[in-house]
């Protein structure tokens, strides 16, 4: 297969200031590829009102979904953008999943707090892991982490991903009754039109894949969003789709809510106590501290922009900004924002600067007034793109020490846990903290980095407080 060319070199102010040129990259294909990105993560859109608007907390309040609709759409567009123009990484943050739940869950249905409560537990949270960025200690932790556990970390977040577009598209699902966990469909069939659709789906993106197209996964998801569109029009049920998926609505355009803005309280401590405050907050700034690290690395791998040790550049500016994030997410009442391994989607169709992140920025704006477009997408679209990303982001494995136990197993590990244990966090604490063991029990202490031996015990304590 002959080589890319390389875009000719340009003096426009695109150009110079985001480097497409040096990064061999066009505008049009960092377009392409914020497109891709947002398409792929618009889900959160209508997901993260759902999982926040689930309990009522023990007032009876309960968030309006318009109003949480538009603070997610907020955050992200904001943060995205000066995720784009500052760190000029193609690196786009909204809500964080599994984050919300634990909001959602743990805060407000299990300990009893108002949402602003809980949306003030994700604001301390957040502040507690800037103050860790600007001390620098959270980049230096990411410098400690070794070679050999980056690169798993960014498989194990593509098989994730893999995992997670299967189990969105319907493809699996959870077998309560048997002793397999898992089955095939949503009720242990695959005989129905969005199964059909995901399969077509996953087929037509690898083979614009295997062509090198520009702008496939793009391709794909357009593509099939117009088959469902049509089948749902024309099929008996509306072709097995939910209500709203693959519909156009009848108002295109929606007027913004920021009802949610400036919802939050600090008074959870009263409520918890000031130990279990302590720990509920340690715990989800764990979670948040590792997952970025792990994402920003994995779209890395893929956009080209790690060095040789597996270092990403600007790690101040980058984890500043998702710290930052987390906050603003916690102050908009939105949960906490976080980079988004969706990001990768983007990278495979070519996404390289940050221009990919500020159109990526610019579509969630949008959604402020049009967001009724985003639900649009069948998850059977964006559940076969994901699952070729993991594919994608598989190409790392080779690269594994697999001829040094205490490197290999560590990584097995990580990049195994997490699709098992539907958690990133687990994958990387599991690497941490066998990385530390294996290392001190085979007499080579010395190569495990003083950091990691504090992350792998933060992370012994994040596991028994699970």
């Amino acid at each position: 297969m002959p080589p890319t060319p390389k875009p000719a070199a340009s003096n426009s102010f695109l150009d110079r200031f985001f480097g497409l040129t040096a990064r061999g990259t066009t505008v049009r294909r960092e377009v392409l590829a914020g497109a891709t990105t947002f398409v792929t993560m618009a889900y959160i859109l209508f997901v993260n009102p759902q999982i926040l608007s689930a309990l009522p907390d023990r007032t009876g309040g309960v968030p309006a979904q318009t109003a949480l609709l538009t603070s997610t759409a907020l955050v992200a567009a904001v943060m995205t953008v000066a995720m784009g123009a500052l760190a000029n990484l193609p690196l786009a943050l909204a809500a964080g999943m599994g984050l919300n739940s634990v909001v959602a869950f743990q805060l407000v249905g299990a300990r009893g707090l108002t949402w602003p409560q809980a949306m003030g537990v994700i604001v301390a949270e957040g502040v507690v892991i800037t103050a860790l960025v600007v001390s620098g200690l959270r980049q230096a932790v990411v410098r400690a982490v070794p070679g050999s556990l980056k690169r798993a970390i960014g498989i194990g977040i593509g098989l994730f991903l893999a995992f997670i577009g299967f189990v969105d598209a319907g493809f699996i699902s959870r077998n309560v009754a048997g002793p397999v966990p898992v089955r095939l469909g949503p009720n242990g069939s695959l005989q129905s039109f969005p199964i059909l659709l995901f399969a077509l789906t996953l087929v037509f993106t690898a083979w614009l894949v295997a062509r090198n197209v520009r702008g496939a996964l793009l391709i794909a998801i357009a593509a099939s969003t117009v088959v469902a569109i049509v089948a749902k029009k024309v099929l008996p049920g509306g072709a097995g789709f939910d209500k709203f998926v693959a519909e156009i609505p009848a108002s295109l355009v929606s007027l913004p809510d920021f009802g949610q803005v400036g919802q939050f309280s600090l008074s959870f401590v009263g409520v918890l106590g000031a130990l279990p405050a302590a720990l509920i907050v340690f715990s989800l700034m764990l979670s948040d501290f590792f997952d970025t690290v792990g994402t920003v690395v994995a779209v890395g791998q893929e956009a080209k922009y790690l060095d040789e040790r597996g270092d990403f550049p600007r790690p101040g500016t980058v984890l500043l900004i998702d710290s930052l994030a987390a906050v603003a997410g916690g102050a908009a009442g939105a949960s906490s924002a976080t980079t988004y391994i969706e990001s990768a989607s983007g990278a495979a169709a070519g996404g390289r600067t940050g221009l990919t992140s500020i159109v990526t920025g610019a579509l969630f704006a949008l959604c402020l007034f049009i967001a009724p477009l985003a639900g649009v997408v069948p998850p059977q679209a964006t559940g076969a793109v994901l699952v070729l990303v993991g594919f994608l982001m598989m190409r790392e494995v080779g690269q594994l020490p697999w001829d040094d136990a205490t490197e290999a197993i560590p990584a097995f590990l990580t990049l195994s846990l997490m699709p098992f244990t539907y958690s990133i966090t687990n994958g990387i604490g599991a690497g941490f903290v066998s990385f530390a063991l294996l290392k001190a029990s085979s007499g080579r202490a010395r190569e495990v980095h003083p950091l990691m031996w504090a992350a792998s015990l933060a992370f012994v304590v994040y596991f028994v407080l699970a």
